[in-house]
């Protein structure tokens, strides 16, 4: 059975939040609901969600600041909402890397029509054929042949670039160049650690050993199974 779409729904009005996400929940959608801007980012680096419904107005982090912050490390559609009509054509002119806007106050049907407009557009992006593995960046997951693996966002960023360049060798210096972008500083010790979770993951789907492969004294590369 496949799961249901997950909505997440950013709205610090509590009340409005929860209708929302009756109304979704009643069309066969699962959800989940943050109220306040600073516990978003936390939350998309652990969990995957397939739309996210995001109120410009937040206690903490703006809708705004968020909907810039989340692009530079995902494609999750993103539909505004914003509770002024003239706010959507500044919101336009920002080029934030929304998908959608919604004012309030809106009809619940609308607001699930343009989330089911969303996931057709992002199920038709995907390419067709799955006998080839691809990254689904919507979701932080890897698909083959059917199936699909979760990564966690940093896993997620490690992998990428090896998947991008198969047979290519990376050192460590700079798959951590890819896995953090605020300069922080990790030991080998912390990649190799990422790279073993990484490859039991990958082997598992793919009924294999070693679609990641160390290369000694140099770093890893990655090998299409």
């Amino acid at each position: 059975m496949t799961a249901p779409a997950k909505v997440l729904i950013v709205e610090d009005e509590v009340k409005l939040a929860n209708l929302m996400s009756d109304f979704l929940l009643n069309q066969h959608f699962a959800t989940h609901q943050i109220h306040h801007g600073d516990e978003v980012l936390p939350w998309l680096k652990e969990n995957h969600p397939n739309v996210i419904l995001l109120d410009v107005m937040l206690p903490g982090t703006s809708g705004i600041e968020l909907c810039k912050q989340i692009r530079q490390f995902s494609t999750v559609p993103i539909i505004m909402v914003s509770a002024k009509v003239e706010e959507i054509d500044r919101l336009l002119g920002l080029e934030l890397g929304a998908d959608d806007y919604v004012c309030k106050p809106f009809s619940y049907a609308e607001v699930v029509a343009r989330v089911k407009s969303l996931l057709r557009r992002s199920e038709l992006a995907k390419p067709q054929q799955n006998t080839d593995m691809y990254l689904d960046e919507n979701t932080f997951s890897v698909q083959y042949k059917g199936r699909s693996v979760e990564l966690t966002s940093v896993e997620f960023q490690l992998f990428k670039p090896l998947f991008e360049k198969p047979n290519r060798i990376f050192n460590r210096e700079s798959l951590m160049a890819n896995m953090y972008t605020d300069q922080r500083i990790v030991s080998f010790r912390t990649i190799d650690s990422h790279i073993k979770k990484l490859r039991k993951k990958l082997d598992e789907v793919c009924e294999q050993d070693s679609v990641i492969q160390s290369v000694y004294g140099v770093g890893y590369r990655f090998v299409k199974p």
